[in-house]
């Protein structure tokens, strides 16, 4: 049977639209194999706890959406409007999961879809069917700093390319006093960085970890955004792959390959945001995530595709005690942010400290 070119784009896309609930079951068996009590990524207690909102929710979720059959026709409704060098940018997008670099899809604003009984507008649409199945109406997204609509707001055209959105993570608040643990008292890297005189130009640093050892070099970041990662199609930042490393632990080597896409960190006009672009969660530690009034920090964990504002500069100057006994005995670790990649650390977990994590980053902000 002869097809358009039209035809087998939009039947590539289709197959190519997100799965339904399979990653929850890797989540889980990641999360055992971590050594977290069975669950404890779901509900919020312990040293680490979920700081996004809105997995997979099952079949209420697929209710709460519509029926595969509603999702399907609705899709291919809307997708055989589009024009094909649309859709040669959105399979291009889809098929890659971001890892290529493509342009934005610009559609009209003002064309709402119904599926089941809630309307989507086209841009949370098109995430929902190549992203996130669980998105719902209300779900609140992020643009990414790289694109065009970026910042700007009501527009008869807005870019739809669903990778260059990400979801928002919301954070619990107040913070569970049992979820509380000790600071992590290595020696900061900040304390020789952030006193050195000379080029001030960069934002920030970015040193990378395996377990107690620094590996590479400290990497001054001078552009808006960064890339932060260990395999990724069109990377062009800092590539932990390019890095020789001498440990041959074998969980290091496992997660260092899970890194993938990684991370990327934009400074933006309301403070540093980071974007989980991997397939696996990572864990932040930062003091402008937490309660002003704490003594100790949180671990929050961010889901593939969620975007947390990492550091925000107005509240870290705020949260400067120089007469606080505590934090006379070490550097303010008040413009140091630390990462983790696919494995958490904190009371619920078998390691305590970041410093037992396979893989992890010290982003150290330039405070002058």
């Amino acid at each position: 049977m002869f097809r358009t070119k039209r035809s087998v784009l939009v039947r590539r896309l289709w197959r190519s639209r997100a799965p339904g609930g399979e990653e929850n079951a890797g989540e889980v068996a990641e999360g055992a194999a971590d050594g977290r009590p069975h669950g404890a990524g779901g509900g919020g207690g312990g040293g680490s706890r979920i700081c996004c909102l809105g997995k997979p929710a099952g079949k209420a979720a697929k209710a709460h959406g519509g029926s595969e059959a509603e999702l399907k026709a609705l899709a291919h409704s809307v997708l055989k409007r589009l024009k094909e060098k649309h859709l040669e940018v959105l399979l291009q997008a889809v098929e890659s999961r971001g890892g290529t670099r493509t342009s934005c899809l610009l559609l009209p604003t003002k064309v709402d879809s119904k599926l089941g009984q809630h309307w989507y507008s086209l841009p949370l649409l098109l995430c929902k069917i190549f992203r996130w199945p669980d998105l719902r109406p209300g779900s609140e997204v992020k643009r990414l700093c790289g694109c065009e609509s970026y910042g700007k707001t009501h527009l008869d055209l807005a870019c739809c390319n669903p990778y260059h959105l990400s979801r928002l993570c919301e954070l619990e608040s107040p913070p569970p006093p049992y979820s509380r643990y000790p600071m992590d008292f290595l020696k900061p890297t900040d304390s020789q960085v952030l006193q050195e005189p000379g080029d001030l130009s960069h934002w920030c640093v970015v040193a990378y970890w395996e377990e107690k050892t620094r590996v590479g070099r400290l990497y001054s970041v001078q552009e808006p955004s960064l890339d932060i990662f260990y395999d990724l199609p069109q990377g062009n930042g800092f590539c932990l792959g390019q890095l020789n490393s001498d440990n041959k632990n074998h969980l290091v080597q496992k997660v260092r390959a899970k890194i993938g896409y990684g991370i990327q960190l934009s400074k933006e006009v309301d403070g540093v945001w980071l974007y989980n672009r991997s397939s696996y969660p990572i864990f932040i530690k930062s003091a402008t995530l937490d309660n002003p009034d704490s003594r100790t920090l949180l671990v929050h964990k961010v889901f593939p595709g969620f975007s947390i504002k990492a550091f925000d500069y107005e509240k870290a100057y705020s949260l400067q005690r120089p007469n606080d006994h505590e934090f006379m005995q070490q550097p303010w670790t008040g413009f140091t942010v630390q990462i983790s990649f696919v494995k958490g650390w904190g009371q619920c977990y078998t390691r305590q400290f970041i410093s037992s994590c396979p893989c992890w980053l010290e982003i150290i902000f330039n405070n002058r």
